[in-house]
Protein backbone atom coordinates (compact mmCIF):
# COMPACT_ATOMS: atom_id res chain seq x y z
CA UNK A 1 0.00 0.00 0.00
CA UNK A 2 0.94 3.65 -0.41
CA UNK A 3 0.67 6.19 2.42
CA UNK A 4 0.29 9.87 1.48
CA UNK A 5 0.64 12.59 4.10
CA UNK A 6 2.71 15.63 5.04
CA UNK A 7 4.01 17.31 8.17
CA UNK A 8 2.54 20.49 6.67
CA UNK A 9 -0.97 19.43 7.74
CA UNK A 10 -0.07 20.77 11.20
CA UNK A 11 0.14 24.29 9.72
CA UNK A 12 -3.67 24.62 9.61
CA UNK A 13 -4.41 26.02 13.06
CA UNK A 14 -7.74 26.45 14.81
CA UNK A 15 -8.77 28.39 17.93
CA UNK A 16 -7.74 27.02 21.36
CA UNK A 17 -9.97 24.14 22.43
CA UNK A 18 -11.14 23.36 18.89
CA UNK A 19 -11.35 19.58 18.37
CA UNK A 20 -9.89 19.69 14.84
CA UNK A 21 -6.50 20.74 16.16
CA UNK A 22 -2.94 20.51 14.82
CA UNK A 23 -2.14 17.70 17.25
CA UNK A 24 -4.14 15.43 14.94
CA UNK A 25 -1.46 16.00 12.29
CA UNK A 26 1.19 15.08 14.85
CA UNK A 27 -0.54 11.71 15.17
CA UNK A 28 -0.40 11.37 11.36
CA UNK A 29 3.33 12.10 11.46
CA UNK A 30 4.03 9.47 14.11
CA UNK A 31 1.99 6.85 12.29
CA UNK A 32 3.85 7.66 9.05
CA UNK A 33 7.22 7.41 10.80
CA UNK A 34 6.30 4.02 12.23
CA UNK A 35 5.19 2.83 8.79
CA UNK A 36 8.41 4.01 7.13
CA UNK A 37 10.50 2.36 9.84
CA UNK A 38 8.98 -0.97 8.78
CA UNK A 39 9.82 -0.36 5.13
CA UNK A 40 6.49 1.17 4.15
CA UNK A 41 6.17 3.41 1.09
CA UNK A 42 5.14 7.02 1.78
CA UNK A 43 4.73 10.03 -0.48
CA UNK A 44 4.33 13.77 -0.03
CA UNK A 45 1.11 15.15 -1.56
CA UNK A 46 0.71 17.91 -4.12
CA UNK A 47 -1.69 20.84 -4.23
CA UNK A 48 -5.02 20.31 -5.94
CA UNK A 49 -5.61 22.55 -8.94
CA UNK A 50 -8.54 24.91 -9.36
CA UNK A 51 -9.76 22.76 -12.26
CA UNK A 52 -9.84 19.70 -10.00
CA UNK A 53 -11.69 21.57 -7.24
CA UNK A 54 -14.13 23.11 -9.72
CA UNK A 55 -15.50 19.69 -10.65
CA UNK A 56 -17.42 19.72 -7.35
CA UNK A 57 -17.27 23.32 -6.07
CA UNK A 58 -18.71 26.48 -7.60
CA UNK A 59 -16.51 29.19 -9.04
CA UNK A 60 -17.72 31.89 -6.65
CA UNK A 61 -17.04 29.63 -3.67
CA UNK A 62 -13.51 28.88 -4.88
CA UNK A 63 -12.92 32.62 -5.27
CA UNK A 64 -14.19 33.27 -1.74
CA UNK A 65 -11.88 30.67 -0.21
CA UNK A 66 -8.87 31.71 -2.29
CA UNK A 67 -9.32 35.28 -1.05
CA UNK A 68 -8.73 34.00 2.50
CA UNK A 69 -5.09 33.08 1.78
CA UNK A 70 -2.87 34.55 4.44
CA UNK A 71 -5.80 35.46 6.67
CA UNK A 72 -7.51 34.13 9.77
CA UNK A 73 -11.28 33.96 9.33
CA UNK A 74 -14.41 32.31 10.70
CA UNK A 75 -16.54 30.72 7.97
CA UNK A 76 -19.19 29.37 10.33
CA UNK A 77 -19.41 28.64 14.05
CA UNK A 78 -17.23 25.52 13.61
CA UNK A 79 -15.01 26.31 10.63
CA UNK A 80 -11.96 28.56 10.80
CA UNK A 81 -8.95 29.45 8.71
CA UNK A 82 -5.48 30.50 9.78
CA UNK A 83 -3.10 32.26 7.36
CA UNK A 84 -1.85 28.88 6.10
CA UNK A 85 -5.20 27.07 5.89
CA UNK A 86 -6.17 27.63 2.25
CA UNK A 87 -2.92 26.17 0.93
CA UNK A 88 -3.13 23.27 3.39
CA UNK A 89 -6.70 22.57 2.23
CA UNK A 90 -5.43 22.47 -1.37
CA UNK A 91 -2.83 19.97 -0.15
CA UNK A 92 -5.51 17.82 1.53
CA UNK A 93 -7.55 17.70 -1.67
CA UNK A 94 -4.45 16.95 -3.71
CA UNK A 95 -3.46 14.09 -1.40
CA UNK A 96 -6.96 12.65 -1.75
CA UNK A 97 -6.76 12.76 -5.56
CA UNK A 98 -3.33 11.14 -5.56
CA UNK A 99 -4.49 8.33 -3.26
CA UNK A 100 -7.50 7.64 -5.48
CA UNK A 101 -5.43 7.71 -8.67
CA UNK A 102 -2.77 5.44 -7.21
CA UNK A 103 -5.43 2.91 -6.22
CA UNK A 104 -7.06 2.98 -9.65
CA UNK A 105 -3.87 2.95 -11.72
CA UNK A 106 -1.93 0.37 -9.70
CA UNK A 107 -4.74 -1.80 -8.28
CA UNK A 108 -3.14 -1.25 -4.89
CA UNK A 109 -4.69 0.39 -1.82
CA UNK A 110 -3.67 3.85 -0.65
CA UNK A 111 -4.22 5.83 2.54
CA UNK A 112 -4.25 9.65 2.62
CA UNK A 113 -3.95 11.12 6.12
CA UNK A 114 -5.15 14.71 5.70
CA UNK A 115 -6.63 17.70 7.45
CA UNK A 116 -8.78 19.73 7.30
CA UNK A 117 -11.41 17.05 6.67
CA UNK A 118 -13.84 17.41 3.80
CA UNK A 119 -17.15 15.58 3.81
CA UNK A 120 -19.30 18.42 5.20
CA UNK A 121 -18.18 20.96 2.58
CA UNK A 122 -20.89 21.54 0.00
CA UNK A 123 -20.49 22.82 -3.56
CA UNK A 124 -20.71 26.42 -2.43
CA UNK A 125 -20.34 26.31 1.33
CA UNK A 126 -17.77 25.51 4.02
CA UNK A 127 -19.05 23.87 7.19
CA UNK A 128 -18.24 21.40 9.93
CA UNK A 129 -14.44 22.04 9.93
CA UNK A 130 -14.35 21.42 6.14
CA UNK A 131 -13.31 23.74 3.27
CA UNK A 132 -13.15 21.41 0.28
CA UNK A 133 -14.95 18.11 -0.14
CA UNK A 134 -11.78 16.01 -0.40
CA UNK A 135 -13.33 12.64 -1.20
CA UNK A 136 -15.81 14.16 -3.65
CA UNK A 137 -12.92 15.92 -5.41
CA UNK A 138 -11.09 12.58 -5.60
CA UNK A 139 -14.15 10.76 -6.95
CA UNK A 140 -14.68 13.45 -9.59
CA UNK A 141 -11.02 13.12 -10.61
CA UNK A 142 -11.45 9.39 -11.16
CA UNK A 143 -14.57 10.01 -13.22
CA UNK A 144 -12.68 12.56 -15.32
CA UNK A 145 -9.91 9.98 -15.76
CA UNK A 146 -12.41 7.53 -17.23
CA UNK A 147 -13.76 5.49 -14.31
CA UNK A 148 -17.37 4.62 -15.11
CA UNK A 149 -18.54 4.07 -11.52
CA UNK A 150 -16.99 5.20 -8.23
CA UNK A 151 -18.30 4.19 -4.80
CA UNK A 152 -17.80 6.28 -1.65
CA UNK A 153 -18.24 4.65 1.76
CA UNK A 154 -18.38 7.08 4.69
CA UNK A 155 -17.78 5.57 8.15
CA UNK A 156 -17.60 8.89 10.06
CA UNK A 157 -19.94 9.40 13.04
CA UNK A 158 -21.31 12.50 11.28
CA UNK A 159 -23.24 12.28 8.03
CA UNK A 160 -21.30 13.45 4.98
CA UNK A 161 -23.88 15.96 3.83
CA UNK A 162 -21.49 17.62 1.39
CA UNK A 163 -20.55 14.40 -0.38
CA UNK A 164 -24.19 13.39 -0.55
CA UNK A 165 -25.37 16.72 -1.95
CA UNK A 166 -22.66 16.87 -4.60
CA UNK A 167 -23.58 13.46 -6.05
CA UNK A 168 -27.28 13.29 -5.12
CA UNK A 169 -28.47 13.24 -8.74
CA UNK A 170 -25.47 11.36 -10.16
CA UNK A 171 -25.92 7.65 -10.94
CA UNK A 172 -22.19 7.17 -11.55
CA UNK A 173 -21.20 7.76 -7.91
CA UNK A 174 -22.64 5.57 -5.16
CA UNK A 175 -22.63 7.18 -1.71
CA UNK A 176 -23.01 4.84 1.28
CA UNK A 177 -22.90 6.26 4.81
CA UNK A 178 -23.18 4.98 8.37
CA UNK A 179 -23.62 7.73 10.96
CA UNK A 180 -25.25 8.67 14.23
CA UNK A 181 -28.77 10.00 13.60
CA UNK A 182 -30.26 12.37 14.46
CA UNK A 183 -27.05 14.30 14.94
CA UNK A 184 -24.98 16.99 13.25
CA UNK A 185 -25.52 18.09 10.50
CA UNK A 186 -29.11 16.77 10.55
CA UNK A 187 -29.05 14.99 7.20
CA UNK A 188 -28.73 11.28 6.47
CA UNK A 189 -32.19 9.82 7.01
CA UNK A 190 -32.74 6.40 5.45
CA UNK A 191 -35.32 7.99 3.15
CA UNK A 192 -32.63 10.13 1.49
CA UNK A 193 -31.80 7.90 -1.48
CA UNK A 194 -30.94 10.31 -4.29
CA UNK A 195 -32.96 12.24 -6.83
CA UNK A 196 -33.64 12.11 -10.57
CA UNK A 197 -31.17 9.81 -12.33
CA UNK A 198 -29.33 9.45 -9.02
CA UNK A 199 -32.28 7.91 -7.19
CA UNK A 200 -31.14 4.72 -5.47
CA UNK A 201 -27.46 5.68 -5.54
CA UNK A 202 -27.45 7.23 -2.06
CA UNK A 203 -27.63 4.67 0.76
CA UNK A 204 -27.89 5.99 4.32
CA UNK A 205 -27.57 3.78 7.39
CA UNK A 206 -28.62 5.95 10.35
CA UNK A 207 -27.58 4.57 13.74
CA UNK A 208 -28.87 5.39 17.21
CA UNK A 209 -26.57 6.91 19.82
CA UNK A 210 -24.99 4.10 21.81
CA UNK A 211 -24.65 1.77 18.82
CA UNK A 212 -21.74 -0.60 19.32
CA UNK A 213 -19.83 -3.11 17.22
CA UNK A 214 -22.64 -5.60 16.56
CA UNK A 215 -25.12 -3.15 15.06
CA UNK A 216 -22.37 -1.23 13.28
CA UNK A 217 -21.15 -4.41 11.57
CA UNK A 218 -24.70 -5.51 10.80
CA UNK A 219 -25.31 -2.28 8.88
CA UNK A 220 -22.37 -3.09 6.64
CA UNK A 221 -23.05 -6.78 6.11
CA UNK A 222 -26.80 -6.25 5.64
CA UNK A 223 -26.94 -2.98 3.70
CA UNK A 224 -23.62 -1.49 2.57
CA UNK A 225 -21.94 -4.55 1.08
CA UNK A 226 -25.03 -5.62 -0.93
CA UNK A 227 -25.27 -2.06 -2.29
CA UNK A 228 -21.64 -2.20 -3.38
CA UNK A 229 -22.21 -5.58 -5.02
CA UNK A 230 -25.16 -4.22 -7.02
CA UNK A 231 -23.22 -1.13 -8.09
CA UNK A 232 -20.01 -2.98 -9.10
CA UNK A 233 -17.70 0.04 -8.82
CA UNK A 234 -14.46 0.57 -10.69
CA UNK A 235 -12.96 1.95 -7.47
CA UNK A 236 -13.97 2.43 -3.83
CA UNK A 237 -13.11 5.49 -1.74
CA UNK A 238 -13.56 5.50 2.03
CA UNK A 239 -14.28 8.64 4.03
CA UNK A 240 -12.50 7.35 7.11
CA UNK A 241 -13.70 9.30 10.08
CA UNK A 242 -12.75 7.51 13.30
CA UNK A 243 -15.12 9.49 15.52
CA UNK A 244 -17.56 6.57 15.67
CA UNK A 245 -15.04 5.23 18.21
CA UNK A 246 -16.28 4.87 21.78
CA UNK A 247 -13.49 7.17 23.03
CA UNK A 248 -14.34 10.07 20.73
CA UNK A 249 -15.50 13.25 22.49
CA UNK A 250 -17.80 14.41 19.67
CA UNK A 251 -19.70 11.23 18.86
CA UNK A 252 -22.23 9.09 20.65
CA UNK A 253 -21.52 5.77 18.97
CA UNK A 254 -19.66 3.10 20.93
CA UNK A 255 -17.68 1.31 18.26
CA UNK A 256 -14.32 -0.18 19.24
CA UNK A 257 -11.05 -0.10 17.34
CA UNK A 258 -11.69 -3.76 16.55
CA UNK A 259 -15.16 -2.97 15.22
CA UNK A 260 -13.87 -0.25 12.92
CA UNK A 261 -11.07 -2.54 11.79
CA UNK A 262 -13.52 -5.31 10.96
CA UNK A 263 -15.60 -2.92 8.83
CA UNK A 264 -12.51 -1.71 6.99
CA UNK A 265 -11.52 -5.32 6.42
CA UNK A 266 -14.95 -6.04 4.94
CA UNK A 267 -14.59 -3.04 2.63
CA UNK A 268 -11.09 -4.12 1.62
CA UNK A 269 -12.28 -7.66 0.92
CA UNK A 270 -15.12 -6.22 -1.18
CA UNK A 271 -12.67 -4.06 -3.13
CA UNK A 272 -10.53 -7.14 -3.83
CA UNK A 273 -13.58 -8.95 -5.16
CA UNK A 274 -15.26 -6.16 -7.14
CA UNK A 275 -12.52 -3.85 -8.44
CA UNK A 276 -9.13 -5.56 -8.14
CA UNK A 277 -8.48 -3.79 -4.82
CA UNK A 278 -8.73 -0.28 -6.24
CA UNK A 279 -9.33 1.18 -2.78
CA UNK A 280 -8.35 4.56 -1.33
CA UNK A 281 -8.94 5.51 2.30
CA UNK A 282 -9.01 9.23 3.14
CA UNK A 283 -9.26 10.58 6.67
CA UNK A 284 -12.15 12.68 7.95
CA UNK A 285 -12.87 13.11 11.67
CA UNK A 286 -11.50 11.42 14.78
CA UNK A 287 -10.78 13.67 17.74
CA UNK A 288 -9.47 11.41 20.51
CA UNK A 289 -5.78 11.28 19.70
CA UNK A 290 -5.21 7.80 21.14
CA UNK A 291 -8.16 6.31 19.27
CA UNK A 292 -7.11 8.13 16.09
CA UNK A 293 -3.61 6.66 16.23
CA UNK A 294 -4.88 3.19 17.06
CA UNK A 295 -7.38 3.25 14.19
CA UNK A 296 -4.85 4.55 11.68
CA UNK A 297 -2.36 1.83 12.60
CA UNK A 298 -5.11 -0.77 12.31
CA UNK A 299 -6.10 0.66 8.91
CA UNK A 300 -2.53 0.30 7.70
CA UNK A 301 -2.46 -3.31 8.87
CA UNK A 302 -5.63 -4.00 6.86
CA UNK A 303 -4.43 -2.27 3.71
CA UNK A 304 -0.92 -3.71 3.93
CA UNK A 305 -2.12 -7.31 3.94
CA UNK A 306 -1.15 -9.54 1.03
Amino acid sequence: MLLITSARFAEHTTPPGHPERPERAEVFDQVARDFRSRGGHTREPRLATREELARVHTGPYLDTVAALQGRAAMLDSDTFTSPETVEIAWLAAGASIEAARHAREHAEPALAMVRPPGHHAEAGKAMGFCLYSNVAVAAAALRADGAARVAIVDIDVHHGNGTQAIFYEDPTVLFVSSHQYPYYPGTGAAEETGAGPGRGFTVNMPLDAGTGDDRFLAAYTGVALPALDRFAPDAILVSAGFDAHARDPLGGLKVSTEGLTRVLTLIDDTARRLCSRRLAVITEGGYDLTALGDCLRATIEVLNRE
